[in-house]
């Protein structure tokens, strides 16, 4: 799967998703591009986008979209790392067009 990692996620957290293609808006040539128009870009290239950003959902329409939305509770790497297998597992079971909020706990 390709998946973009937005800019507030830890870059490192791609080292958990081995088995996918992962990018970020530096390396796509999009850095400080706003959310709405990122998410236009990302879904002509990728299935997924990570973001640690709880206002996305309040702030865009993500109603029709065909990106699959997954936004983690933290930005904070160790817990990420910590809660690995709830992260892998959320990454294989969402599908097209889905918003999952992913709690991470705190330790």
């Amino acid at each position: 799967m390709k998946i973009l990692l937005d800019e507030c996620v830890p870059w490192p957290m791609r080292k958990m998703l081995v088995d996918h293609e992962c990018s970020n808006p530096y390396k796509c040539g999009w850095s400080g591009v706003t959310n709405g128009d990122l998410l236009e870009l990302a879904e002509n290239e990728f299935e997924l986008f990570i973001t640690s950003d709880q206002n996305l959902r309040y702030q865009q329409n993500l109603e029709g979209r065909s990106i699959a939305i997954l936004e983690l509770s933290t930005n904070d790497l160790r817990r990420i790392l910590n809660a690995e297998s709830a992260v892998i597992e959320a990454v294989a079971s969402i599908n097209a067009g889905e918003y999952l909020q992913l709690e991470i706990p705190s330790s």
